[in-house]
């Protein structure tokens, strides 16, 4: 059996993913899977619709905006890997009160490399009462000038990830204020196909969702520094310690699912989200975007950690 899994780009909050090989979880349930990097992540999925790889890890928000523009599209989510937010709001001044309405008297500079951070944080600010277009936004940068722009003090508070957020507080200039995962679930990240693939290689889905769930046990009984040599050459030039500590917090914040069961309300929270903001014009149910037959199997042969 051989597969394509498309990258959806590099990231410390995608280690699951990376354990998977380093571990030779695929290996060791006969699968043999070749990774690509998506060449950009607005078009990863639209390479399982081309045929250019069989499945992708990405958000669920792609699948909402494929099903709202064609709905035969068929794309489909069989395996939960990142289930709450890894971002963090990060400020120059410490904040241990924080509420969302503090967010309305600052700069605030928001992620512009993908769109999932923004309409989760937009969610947040309404469910608080407050407007999103009243809050004073930075322009638009990416990620690391925005952290350049907190270290110079022409902001006030970014939405990064790591290891950003952990370098901002290393160096002394920031302080997170607000970790998204701490809203509960909020479905980030999930193996991605058509539902065709599924029914045509339905023992191959089976097989990665068992791999991933031998990982996901793995992690779970391992401390952040076990994963971060293990994933290690995945992150050339990051030091083991920081890989480990930005690791350490994820954990800690649940952010990484540690079984294949997509979360029904994670699901229904980011919908929810997106149609708050306009991202979407359809109110999907679960069963349309997710395909949990393979994870319960999984779950009820309780396979062995790797």
């Amino acid at each position: 059996m051989a597969v394509t899994l498309i990258e959806n780009f590099r990231a410390v909050f995608y280690a699951p993913f990376y354990a998977a090989f380093a571990l030779r979880a695929y290996a060791a349930e006969g699968v043999e899977v070749t990774m690509e990097t998506s060449v950009d992540a607005a078009k990863t999925l639209s390479g399982l619709i081309s045929g250019t790889g069989q499945v992708s890890w990405g958000g669920p928000m792609r699948l909402m905006h494929a099903l709202d523009d064609n709905p035969a599209s068929g794309v489909v989510s069989f395996c939960e890997v990142v289930g709450r937010d890894p971002f963090y709001l990060v400020g120059r001044e410490p904040n241990p009160g924080f509420r969302m309405t503090d967010v309305r008297d600052r700069t605030l500079a928001v992620v512009s490399e993908v769109p999932t951070p923004w309409y989760c944080l937009q969610h947040d600010l309404r469910l608080a009462g407050v407007d999103p277009a009243t809050v004073h936004r930075a322009p638009a940068a990416g990620m690391a000038d925005n952290l350049a722009r907190l270290r110079a003090g022409e902001v006030d508070v970014i939405q990064v990830f790591e290891p950003l957020a952990h370098n901002a507080v290393a160096e002394g200039f920031g302080h997170v204020w607000y970790a998204a995962a701490s809203r509960g679930p909020a479905s980030y990240t999930t193996f991605n196909t058509t539902r065709q693939f599924l029914e045509r290689d339905a023992e191959t889905a089976l097989r990665m969702t068992r791999a991933m769930y031998r990982t996901q046990q793995w992690i779970a009984a391992h401390d952040g520094r076990a994963l971060a040599e293990a994933i290690t050459n995945y992150f050339p030039g990051m030091p083991v310690a920081k890989l480990a500590a930005c690791c350490d917090g994820y954990k800690a914040g649940q952010v990484w699912n540690t079984n294949p069961l997509q979360q029904r309300s994670g699901v229904e929270w980011l919908r929810d989200a997106m149609l708050a903001c306009g991202a979407i014009k359809t109110r999907f149910a679960f069963e349309d975007l997710s395909d949990m037959r393979w994870a319960e199997q999984v779950l009820r042969e309780d396979p062995p950690s790797m």
